[in-house]
């Protein structure tokens, strides 16, 4: 679900290399496939070194976003401002308390990661992390959704969600996946360890290469007939799992 409101994008070439030499948190960017220029050139060159997703898409795709003259670029601008995974590791640390991130693998709907970002902020989790494709748009829909909660909340955006598994084991966190595959249930996890909560998309769950690099895996008992839950419902659930433990 995507938000044509125009106070979440830009478009126009210099624009948007302004909105970003101004400081501006850029979500993502769409670029004409076929134009090649000075000025795009530019501002792809400025996305690359500051890790800006973009995507080359058809004009198509640009107008049916406006009809105005955007020159083959239109950006959407974030509602948060993209925390380091660093500065969440020692930020957490820093509390004295073990750190406690949720990771989102594919979870594209907005309505989802907003809730998911308001369970958190209220658990007290020390931050989200997305990728920084294929995730749900971190714009003004994301922000209501999220009740305000995203204003508090630290994201950070990973390039490569394998390299940041690995990079929150080697600062000692665990990541444990929630995944319907799983032998043991959230209940039999110690989640009183420093640790992140992988959740995966409704449609294909985590992607296999994660599942491979991950501590552990817990699963929520499904005793129904159908046989998963809601991804901001199940964040929930594992979440407080990890707060009631913690508490004890």
């Amino acid at each position: 679900m995507q938000s044509n409101s125009s106070s979440d994008f830009i478009y126009g070439t210099r624009a948007i290399i302004e909105a970003i030499e101004s400081g501006k948190e850029l979500d993502k960017l769409f670029v004409q496939k076929d134009v090649r220029n000075e000025l795009s050139s530019e501002l792809l060159k400025l996305c690359r070194d500051l890790s800006i997703p973009v995507q080359r898409v058809p004009i198509e795709k640009l107008n049916r976003i406006t009809r105005k003259n955007h020159q083959g670029a239109i950006a959407y601008l974030s509602a948060v401002s993209f925390a380091s995974l660093d500065n969440l590791i020692s930020e957490a640390y820093s509390k004295g308390e073990p750190p406690f991130f949720i990771m989102l693998d594919r979870v594209t709907d907005v309505r989802n990661f907003g809730a998911i970002a308001r369970t958190a902020e209220c658990a007290g989790v020390h931050g989200l992390i997305v990728p920084s494709r294929g995730t749900a748009q971190i714009g003004s829909d994301a922000m209501k959704t999220s009740a305000g909660a995203l204003n508090h909340m630290p994201v950070c955006r990973a390039e490569n969600l394998k390299l940041t598994i690995k990079d929150l084991q080697e600062n000692g966190i665990q990541v444990i996946a929630c995944s319907e595959k799983a032998n043991e249930t959230i209940y039999e996890k110690d989640f009183s360890v420093p640790v992140v909560i992988l959740m995966g998309s409704e449609e294909d769950g985590i992607s296999p290469e994660y599942l491979k690099l991950c501590d552990g895996h817990a699963k929520l008992p499904i005793t129904g007939k159908i046989e998963s839950l809601n991804v901001s419902v199940a964040t929930g659930i594992i979440t407080y799992e990890v707060i009631r433990q913690r508490s004890k």
